[in-house]
């Protein structure tokens, strides 16, 4: 039975793709620190469902702290590592950044170094599109440039990319990056936007619409996410014997077992077409208040997921409609309204 570490288990996709794994036959071991970023409550249920699997064992600890990392892949020695576990938000970066440099840098320079010192077959860590930042070049490709970010919390994910590299270049091991576009579904994130237009909607409670609705976003429905990065599980990188070894398309480094990948939907959203989802999956038309684009906010995502399909034979199943209809459906469950 292969065993993998998931940091950040109790989140919204660990917790998913936790059960993707334990379906799968994998032993889980899940770190998490249940901080009170979001509702508690939330990741203690997630936590529960997964620990009626004996398959599952929790570890509730930061991975910013001193050894805890070190000693649990020493402990445990996965053969699969997935790190997960990071501060997210943009607009919470500008409030509170230090967060974003103990969980996001220092949790990721821990996680490196444990690896250093008991190897695994594969790491593969969580990056974002927020990364590509300035960049006005679509879809987004693994070989753009990502080199102007607009929010501490996308430079701290770019610097966490940087560090994989090196680690993966001076001692060996296989690190999958991959870059999440706009994940939902059901048992996400409360300040996530298809949580915040369902809860406001049902209130009776205006939403903003920042920018006046001139975004575009490629929603990715979580079960497809966590295919892919299932997908990515089975595919570590290889140093190549040389750089044209790399085919085109490639995020391979020429330098390193090492490469970037897009998981996206592949197929950007208009915001208000988004919102008119939740609007006919609730039977409600919601009151609007139009915005100005926020601080460290970018109008559009859109990726290019070929090398996820070539690596995997990855094809997003879930459409905006359908995978916002489950979102509410569970809402209403889960919160009896």
């Amino acid at each position: 039975m292969p065993k993998a570490l998931v940091t950040g288990s109790a989140g919204f996709i660990g917790y998913f793709l936790c059960q993707r794994l334990l379906a799968d036959g994998f032993e889980v071991v899940g770190l998490d620190a249940l901080t009170d970023y979001y509702d508690v409550t939330l990741k203690q249920r997630r936590q529960q469902m997964l620990l009626q699997n004996a398959g599952f064992g929790a570890v509730n600890e930061r991975i910013e702290a001193d050894g805890i990392l070190h000693d649990l892949v020493a402990n445990e020695r996965p053969d699969v590592i997935v790190h997960l576990a990071a501060q997210a938000g943009v607009r919470y970066s500008i409030e509170n950044p230090k967060s974003y440099v103990d969980a996001n840098l220092v949790g990721t320079f821990n996680l490196l170094e444990a690896v250093r010192a008991t190897p695994c077959q594969h790491v593969l860590i969580a990056s974002t599109s927020s990364v590509y930042g300035a960049n006005t070049e679509m879809p987004y490709a693994e070989d753009h440039r990502a080199d102007h970010q607009m929010s501490f919390y996308a430079a701290t994910k770019k610097a966490s990319e940087v560090m994989a590299h090196s680690y993966a270049h001076l001692y060996g091991s296989p690190i999958t990056m991959f870059r999440f576009f706009t994940v939902y579904g059901p048992w996400g994130r409360p300040d996530m936007a298809h949580f915040k237009f369902t809860r406001a909607i049902l209130n009776g409670d205006p939403i903003d619409i920042y920018n006046h609705g001139e975004m575009r976003r490629d929603f990715t429905y979580i079960d497809d996410l966590v295919a892919g990065i299932r997908g990515l599980i089975d595919v570590p990188p290889a140093r190549p014997a040389s750089p044209d070894d790399i085919m085109p398309g490639d995020s391979l480094s020429p330098v390193a077992p090492f490469r970037v990948v897009n998981i996206g939907n592949s197929e950007p959203v208009r915001l208000m077409d988004f919102v008119a989802a939740i609007e006919d999956a609730i039977g409600q038309t919601a009151q609007k208040n139009m915005m100005d684009m926020q601080p460290g906010d970018v109008p559009a995502t859109w990726a290019n997921s070929s090398l996820l399909t070539s690596l995997t034979g990855y094809a997003p199943q879930v459409s905006v409609q359908e995978g916002v209809a489950r979102f509410v459906a569970w809402y209403r469950d889960y919160y009896r309204t």
